[in-house]
């Protein structure tokens, strides 16, 4: 059985609100869990206390245990400081694309042959 830390949806239509849970990662978003860690409320300014009520030292345990937190529970765990949150680096993304390389090279023979022309 492969664990998951996950946030859970609950509130109103436009008005979300989260359970951090535990749970297995076959069981639906907002079905059945494991245990309750704590809550996040996204609509709540940042520096409001309550926004993200977490037992951290259970959430200790269960990453012990084995339970892989999702990525966006691993960013409220890193701004608790229980757990370091690794930098995304992809500079190979922000690369045009192949078409695009080729324009940009056809565009610059282009304006290379008219300053040799000129």
């Amino acid at each position: 059985m492969s664990l998951k830390i996950r946030l859970s949806r609950a509130g109103a239509k436009k008005r979300p609100f989260y359970r951090v849970v535990v749970a297995d990662s076959r069981m639906p978003r907002d079905g059945r869990f494991i245990e309750k860690l704590g809550t996040f409320d996204p609509l709540k300014k940042p520096e409001d206390a309550t926004r993200l009520v977490l037992d951290a030292e259970k959430a200790k345990s269960w990453i012990a245990k084995g339970a892989q937190p999702t990525d966006r529970v691993v960013r409220l765990l890193d701004s608790l400081g229980v757990m370091k949150r690794e930098t995304r680096n992809n500079p190979q993304k922000a690369q045009p694309k192949k078409k695009a390389q080729e324009r940009a090279a056809a565009a610059a023979a282009a304006a290379e042959k008219a300053a040799a022309a000129g």
